[in-house]
């Protein structure tokens, strides 16, 4: 299998990824270890993926598959140790602190299975908290429309204790979407709800899909969740092992119980 360095792409003796073209994020031979020598886990060997745009994809497998790692490392919150990615027509690979931090905050929204609410702030607040910690303008009427979508427009003022589990994770979702980023990263975001509201939350997401034009990505543990998706890939032992294209419930366990998970 081929893999490459994080030098420069077109360095000597180092093998070169092309560039996706069309993609909303994109992985070339990427791989991850923790530790070293012989007690290394090896969370990610050689990964190779394209996420389409204005898509919603799930990513499953048993414990210790390497999903988690994925998605951190697709959203440049982790460090890989060979490979390339790209965010959109961006090689995230090797980008200085400063400028993958600008580029989450403008182009990356992220849900997560805790809501991650600030409890002293309203949800307008909390919605609008990156903008603000960015010293950015928060654009009223996109604010007002994402608000009134999500059912959020007579809660605004409601700090997150005075909100429904399902109302907060919305509140997140609203979070996620202000931006407009050019994709959106939920890990677990329905691990916390029963299961009336999580199917609420993945509606909303795949909402955000069809009628926002935004990408999802999802890491989760649960074939119901998944089924929301447009395509399910599915990984064991950090690699790619298949994928799914709307699926049911059932299909979906079928292919994890043959996984081992």
């Amino acid at each position: 299998m081929t893999t490459s360095t994080n030098l420069p792409a077109g360095a000597p003796g180092v093998p070169t990824h092309p560039a996706p073209t069309d993609g909303a994020v994109a992985a070339r031979g990427v791989s991850k270890s923790y530790g070293r020598g012989e007690t290394a886990v090896h969370a990610l060997r050689d990964v190779s993926v394209d996420f389409a745009r204005e898509h919603f994809t799930a990513i499953m497998g048993p414990s210790g598959s390497g999903k988690s790692t994925l998605m951190h490392c697709l959203a440049g919150l982790d460090s890989i140790d060979t490979g390339r990615l790209w965010i959109g027509g961006t090689d995230i690979t090797g980008l200085p602190d400063a400028e993958l931090t600008r580029l989450r905050r403008e182009r990356v929204g992220f849900v997560f299975q805790a809501f991650n609410l600030v409890p002293t702030l309203t949800a307008e607040q909390n919605i609008t908290l990156p903008v603000a910690l960015a010293g950015g303008t928060v654009d009223a009427a996109w604010l007002q429309q994402i608000t009134s979508s999500l059912g959020l427009a007579d809660r605004l003022s409601h700090r997150p204790h005075e909100l429904s589990g399902g109302q907060q994770q919305r509140v997140a979702v609203a979070r996620a979407l202000l931006t407009r980023p050019d994709v959106i990263f939920g890990d677990e975001p329905t691990g916390n709800l029963d299961s009336a509201t999580g199917a609420e939350v993945l509606s909303l997401l795949r909402r955000s899909c069809r009628e926002m034009g935004r990408s999802i990505i999802m890491v989760t543990h649960d074939p119901v969740a998944a089924s929301y998706a447009d395509r399910v890939v599915l990984m064991k032992d950090g690699a790619l092992v298949g994928e799914l294209e709307q699926s049911t419930p059932d299909a979906i366990l079928h292919a994890l119980a043959t996984l081992g998970a």
